[in-house]
């Protein structure tokens, strides 16, 4: 049973950073691709970022292109994401996701009936 857990969330001044890492078990992950969601209170569930499962590819949402960068490493079975210049719109709650799949195509599509972790909060004040 695939396991994520994810980690690194917390509350940061807007402009800082942060990184988050998702734990990966119960699965063979560079069979994977990896992604990241987010969700703040009262909206849709937004894709963030997408790795295939080589992580020679990648994908990002247009609110976080040039900021965030994702990334993943098979010795630890994990995969992070860097935050950069953060904004308070960038608050959410962060979700780990992995799909079994060797599509170098991970945007958000990619990740339909993928699973998930429980999720981490970030909270950046102005």
């Amino acid at each position: 049973q695939v396991q994520l857990v994810e980690s690194g969330g917390g509350l940061v001044q807007a402009g800082g950073s942060l990184r988050l890492s998702c734990a990966a078990s119960g699965l063979t992950f560079s069979d994977y691709a990896m992604g990241w969601f987010r969700q703040a209170p009262g909206k849709e569930r937004e894709f963030v970022a997408g790795i295939d499962w080589s992580g020679g590819r990648t994908y990002y949402g247009d609110s976080v292109k040039g900021r965030f960068t994702i990334s993943r490493d098979h010795t630890q079975n994990t995969v992070y994401l860097q935050m950069n210049s953060l904004k308070p719109e960038d608050t959410a709650t962060y979700y780990c996701a992995a799909k079994e799949t060797h599509t170098s195509v991970v945007s958000r599509t990619a990740f339909q009936s993928a699973s998930w972790g429980q999720g981490t909060q970030v909270t950046v004040s102005p």
